[in-house]
């Protein structure tokens, strides 16, 4: 969650960032409110720092209830719909193995058959 009421913003900084370096997908949940909008692009932009600016972002408002709406941007492309992002909206960040098939983020688990 990228809200600091609960837990300072330094605090999740510093997680989101071990999170971006350690290259695992990122689910951000609560990334913006109507008085708390900095968090978002400050979020966006150490994660960017990390990833690649093509790195796929699924953007769900409304996830599983009326309405529901699914976008899939890049990391460079995200600002563009920052409007269209709120607090019923998840972001799921994908890492380096992420790619975009049929309009589905695939993360393959990588997984090597050794003999």
């Amino acid at each position: 969650s990228l809200s600091d009421l609960l837990t300072p913003w330094e605090t999740i900084k510093r997680r989101l960032k071990l999170a971006a370096e350690g290259d695992f997908v990122i689910i951000l949940y609560n990334p913006k409110s109507k008085a708390r909008t900095f968090q978002l692009e400050e979020a966006i932009d150490m994660i960017s720092s990390s990833r690649g600016a093509h790195t796929p972002v699924g953007i769900v408002k409304n996830g599983t209830r009326e309405g529901e709406d699914i976008k899939i941007a890049t990391l460079k492309e995200l600002p563009v719909h920052y409007d269209f992002i709120d607090m019923s909206t998840i972001l799921i960040i994908g890492n380096s193995t992420t790619f975009v098939s049929n309009n589905k983020m695939i993360t393959p688990r990588g997984y090597n058959v050794r003999i």
